[in-house]
């Protein structure tokens, strides 16, 4: 056995699984180190290649080992599962890293900067924060409602219940009842503000950054979507081509096909649910848009006569992405297409 090549690194909160191979393949250790003994460990390995699942707390890892001048690859965890021999433990687990990493149709995760995890840190926050505020809404309607008082949907609806919460004069809530929704209420809006708070740092963030503002000419992106993007891409020729970048994403349908026969579905679950979210939501807007006002896009005009407003707005998303790909790779800004004249 030689010394080792390529490593499988098995990461957890505190006790890791090593399994590293020689060029030939031979195994040559099986180890379990603790977190503290980890980066003591690989300085102490020559230079070889490390492979890990992109998993919570993988990012850091990488960029240590990398600094010791190791060669990090991340996989996704569901494109290692293949290699995993009968039961699941962290010893098959290492070793089903350290043989995905070595084939050479294997995908790999670029490993995120401090500054882009700190990026997407922003983002996460705010989608938490987002959900809370949504189910203290839903929680406030619910509560009210039972007490016979109805509003009008989305925010403004909301803030009319908070005035009559808010309102001791008003009758229709009983004492008990006000003391409950006044919490609620209180909640609701400490949630808002740090909405606002979080949003005030991605703006500041998105106008310091030139691909950033590159991104936001797009219909159907904004600073939100365009700072997202920026963060979670990272190295845009990371990506073949744009329709690459919306698969990873998860904006292309799933198949199902055999015998030459194409079977096309839904959109895959798989993909940055996130950036899907944010795209998705962006085109709904722009769909929106050109519903009360019209469009240049004629092929956004066609696509809306023919199919449901959703797929419509997937399809759209599909190629925000792809639009987004090219004017990063190629260095371009959005040019609004011109409106053809019809024929006679």
């Amino acid at each position: 056995m030689g010394e080792i090549s390529t490593v499988g690194l098995d990461i957890a909160k505190s006790v890791f699984q090593v399994h590293g191979v020689d060029v030939d393949g031979a195994v040559v250790i099986r180890k379990r180190v603790s977190r503290v003994k980890v980066l003591e460990f690989f300085a102490a390995l020559p230079p070889c290649l490390v492979g890990i699942e992109a998993c919570p707390t993988a990012h850091h890892w990488s960029r240590k080992l990398q600094a010791l001048g190791h060669t990090v690859r991340l996989m996704p965890p569901s494109y290692v599962k293949a290699y995993v021999k009968r039961s699941k433990n962290d010893a098959n687990d290492a070793a089903a890293i350290c043989e995905a990493v070595t084939r050479p149709s294997m995908r790999f995760v670029p490993t995120k900067s401090e500054q882009q995890q700190s990026a997407l840190m922003l983002h996460r926050s705010r989608q938490l924060l987002v959900r809370q505020r949504t189910m203290l809404s839903n929680a406030i309607r619910g509560h009210v409602a039972e007490l016979g008082i109805i509003s009008a949907k989305g925010r403004n609806g909301t803030a009319e219940l908070l005035e009559i919460i808010a309102n001791p004069d008003d009758d229709r809530i009983p004492a008990v009842a006000r003391l409950s929704l006044a919490i609620l209420a209180r909640q609701y809006a400490a949630v808002t503000t740090e909405i606002r708070a979080i949003e005030k740092q991605i703006y500041a963030w998105h106008r310091s950054c030139e691909e950033s503002r590159r991104l936001e000419e797009i219909p159907g992106i904004g600073p939100i979507v365009a700072t997202a993007l920026v963060a979670e891409v990272g190295d845009w020729t990371a990506f073949s081509s744009g329709r690459s970048l919306a698969a990873w994403i998860g904006l292309v349908p799933r198949q199902h096909s055999t015998g030459g026969k194409e079977r096309l579905g839904r959109i895959s679950k798989q993909g940055n649910r996130h950036l899907r979210w944010l795209l998705v939501a962006g085109a709904m807007a722009v769909i929106r848009y050109a519903r009360q006002h019209g469009t240049k896009r004629l092929w956004l005009v066609r696509l809306m006569g023919r199919r449901p407003v959703k797929v419509a707005a997937v399809a759209l998303a599909n190629k925000i992405a792809r639009m987004a790909w090219a004017m990063m790779v190629r260095g371009e800004r959005f040019n609004e297409p011109k409106l053809l004249p019809v024929a006679a």
